[in-house]
């Protein structure tokens, strides 16, 4: 009788809901693989010296893979900002700036900040913020990381994705990349095209801006995935180009991040 209990509560379990964590490995991985495309000889040398051999692609997951750790659930909010819907930039830019939550934005600041002045820092602390700063840049561009705070940023949206019960949330996580089939490298390789123009403007674009335009593309995300609704091809089509641009302005914004740091 006690072995057939622990079979049910296993089965049971089997079947509880992860916590969601944006753009899964593979859109994390393809962010990082974009990001060390663009990266100077001098940075690539200094993130060696932390990393090892681990690349910038491989460490973007961390944050995610120790989240069932107690010793690192403080980490938990540093993924996402909750935005209520609506907010011109200057009321984005005014909570942001004002912000002192612990959250993606804070928390980015913080780590730029610690890597770029902390000179006392042990090396395996560097390895911790710099694998964290590389997996939440990544996570600001993914827009249910700054989605609503009464859905827990689509957590709380139920849908179908095809015929599979699943979360608004959950389907920018993983189910558009997993969609597209495609591993991380080939993935990186099929959209990293970025325009001289482009370069120059992404640039010159603070934080507080990165998350205005991720935010934007949150609106029309809720706009098009309404509860209890069915998502399939059609919604593939609508939003494959807007999530690409995501993924690549997440790598290139976190080769300038990382560059800036150990420039």
């Amino acid at each position: 009788m006690k072995l057939f209990k622990k079979i049910i509560i296993f089965t049971a379990m089997c079947y509880l809901p992860f916590t969601s964590s944006a753009w899964g490995i593979i859109g994390h991985r393809v962010v990082g693989e974009i990001a060390d495309s663009y990266l100077t000889k001098k940075t690539k040398k200094a993130i060696a010296a932390i990393l090892g051999n681990e690349s910038v692609a491989m460490a973007s997951n961390w944050p995610d893979f120790i989240k069932s750790d107690p010793n690192y659930r403080y980490l938990n909010n540093w993924h996402y900002v909750n935005l209520k819907s609506d907010l011109t930039f200057d009321e984005v830019n005014n909570f942001l700036t004002a912000d002192t939550a612990t959250d993606a934005y804070t928390k980015i600041n913080f780590l730029v900040n610690e890597m770029k002045t902390n000179t006392l820092l042990p090396n395996e602390t560097k390895v911790m913020y710099i694998r964290l700063l590389i997996h939440i840049i990544g996570d600001i561009h993914q827009p249910m990381h700054l989605g609503k705070p009464d859905d827990r940023g689509g957590n709380a949206v139920k849908l179908k994705w095809f015929d599979e019960p699943t979360n608004l949330h959950a389907v920018w996580d993983e189910k558009l990349v997993e969609f597209q089939e495609l591993s991380y490298t080939e993935y990186a390789k099929a959209i990293n095209f970025i325009t001289k123009e482009q370069r120059n403007s992404w640039k010159q674009q603070s934080l507080v801006q990165w998350i205005y335009d991720t935010y934007t593309l949150t609106g029309k995300v809720y706009a098009e995935s309404k509860p209890d609704s069915r998502l399939d091809y059609l919604y593939n089509f609508k939003f494959l180009a807007p999530m690409n641009d995501q993924l690549l302005k997440g790598g290139f914004h976190l080769a300038t991040v990382l560059n800036d740091i150990f420039k």
